[in-house]
């Protein structure tokens, strides 16, 4: 199966407190880490990195260094994470047959994971690495803050990317989220409404988002670790 990879990489950084892909890690700018393990690999075929206007010539320079077997494409994402995929989406060739969706934010992700998300895909089946969730989990009013619920924690899992599906079936999911105005915060949700079974993939290593600053230090030792 011929593949096709979307990075999202377009966020402002709000929780960090500036935009982060290019924030140096390890001795490469984050966005730099998902480009070198997908270009790394012979089923992705296609390489797309959805960014801001000022990251997309340095973007452009990592693609040529680190994933030289791909053919590459730097775009412009949007307002919002779901209309930056799309816009991925609409910039991978008909010649793959499948795509995942990947968060910059993520440098972690192993090979290893990639390859057992993908074993998992066919018509009418998707999959996502994910993680369980080892805390016991409080759902409350949206105002009050009072606890309404406490789902049963042994069902429970922390979706992570990359997301992994045939690329109609997303490319369908994404037209018809935009069709009825539905906006949500992960490709899985929109393959669930159509109703495509969307398989859970343990990931094996850490693979956290970089979301505060110190997790930049963590996600270097971490990387300096698999390098030693």
């Amino acid at each position: 199966m011929k593949w096709g990879a979307v990075i999202v990489a377009a966020g402002r950084g709000t929780r960090f407190g500036r935009p982060k892909q290019l924030i140096e890690i390890a001795g490469l700018p984050m966005v730099g880490w998902s480009i070198k393990t997908f270009g790394s690999m012979d089923e992705v075929r296609e390489l797309v990195v959805a960014t801001e206007p000022e990251s997309i010539a340095p973007i452009e320079a990592l693609l040529t260094r680190l994933a030289p077997k791909c053919a590459v494409r730097v775009l412009c994402g949007g307002a919002t994470r779901q209309q930056s995929v799309r816009a991925g989406l609409g910039a991978i060739s008909e010649g793959c047959d499948a795509v995942l969706v990947h968060d910059g934010a993520r440098p972690l992700v192993t090979v290893d994971d990639v390859r057992a998300g993908m074993r998992e895909v066919r018509v009418g089946r998707a999959a996502l690495l994910a993680a369980p969730v080892v805390d016991t989990i409080k759902q409350v009013e949206d105002d009050s803050l009072r606890v309404v619920a406490t789902p049963e924690r042994r069902r429970l899992w922390a979706a992570q990317t990359p997301q992994f599906a045939r690329t109609a079936e997303l490319r369908s999911a994404h037209e018809h989220a935009l069709r009825d105005g539905v906006e949500v915060t992960d490709d899985a949700a929109l393959l669930e409404r159509e109703g495509i079974a969307v398989m859970i993939v343990p990931a094996t290593s850490e693979n956290f988002k970089v979301t505060h600053a110190e997790d930049v230090a963590r996600a270097g030792a971490l990387l300096m670790a698999r390098a030693a």
